[in-house]
């Protein structure tokens, strides 16, 4: 039985309130996909390579206007990639590592310009890795953990105007399908997995930039992988995720302020292998799997909270 289901059942039960926001459907996407990359820009939310029912085009890159809620196609990436570590930064969208289509992790990196609709290589990372977490922070990109023939603690710091990769301190906790995100000048990288979505973590890992150290934060209440991470109303939400029972619904958001962790509206079904990204005042979450695996989907779910 899922167990966000009973949950809200026993809200019901005895009347208390249920937990806050509402999710919607907005424009279904072009194609199902998963293990997908996410970023947004300006009102577009761009989602990148992943997995494709029954081809291995992995290239494919579909844009959705959040304003006009419709979707258009841009240039493809370069190579065909999934798995890839994914965020906007200075109106650009950079995407690193990754699997290669033949399911090999790779080390590679681009950059997509929006106003020329064209793809550019930048200096690839250390060491190639799979189902790594990356994200923008003060002009510079950080990519956090992943697997290469199993997790680890990679952390990698990009500079954009230098296009070189300098090594951080490294995660304390090897694991990779993990959730990083950026905010008020820290990384926090939140739950993921060692090794095999058997092993989900529950952990809230904090990187200081400036002391170039990592501290604890509360654990995430529901350990799970494949997640999607995001900043929404100055929390941190941590939505989806994978374990071998089935796909997660769990929508729980994380307030740096008090270390504390708030649990919001479920997802509508179970999501993993996909990204978020917001617009406005609207949390979006596109595509990803509704099984464990390489399942994929062409839902757009959009969140808020009021």
């Amino acid at each position: 039985m899922n167990v966000t289901l009973v949950v809200v059942a026993a809200f019901a039960l005895v009347g208390a309130t249920a937990p806050p926001g509402a999710w919607t459907e907005k424009a279904p996407m072009p194609s199902n996909r998963s293990e997908v990359g996410v970023a947004a820009v300006g009102t577009s939310i761009y989602v990148l390579g992943g997995f494709t029912a029954g081809t291995a085009q992995q290239t494919r890159v579909d844009v959705y206007d959040a304003a006009k809620d419709s979707w258009r196609t841009v240039a493809s990436l370069p190579r065909g990639l999934n798995h890839p570590g994914t965020a906007a930064l200075d109106g650009k969208v950079y995407v690193v590592g990754g699997y290669s289509e033949d399911g090999n992790p790779t080390s590679g990196g681009m950059v997509y310009d929006p106003a020329r609709d064209r793809w550019q290589d930048i200096a690839p990372l250390p060491f190639p890795r799979g189902a790594l977490g990356l994200a923008a922070l003060n002009g510079k990109l950080y990519a956090v953990g992943g697997n290469r023939g199993g997790s680890v603690p990679d952390h990698d710091i990009y500079d954009p105007r230098e296009n070189v990769w300098a090594g951080a301190a490294r995660l304390p906790q090897p694991r990779d399908h993990l959730a990083v995100v950026a905010f008020n000048g820290k990384i926090y990288a939140i739950g993921g997995r060692i090794n095999s979505f058997t092993n989900n973590v529950d952990r809230t890992d904090i990187y200081d930039p400036a002391k170039d150290k990592w501290s604890v934060g509360a654990p995430l209440p529901t350990a799970r992988s494949g997640v999607a991470g995001v900043v929404y109303h100055g929390r941190i939400h941590v939505i989806g995720g994978e374990a071998p029972r089935g796909t997660f619904v769990q929508n729980e958001a994380y307030d740096p302020a008090t270390n504390t962790w708030t649990t919001y509206a479920p997802l509508p079904s179970g999501r993993h292998g996909t990204g978020a990204a917001t617009v406005g005042d609207t949390l979006f979450l596109p595509a990803g799997g509704p099984t464990p695996g390489g399942s994929q989907s062409n839902t757009l779910f959009a969140f808020g909270s009021s």
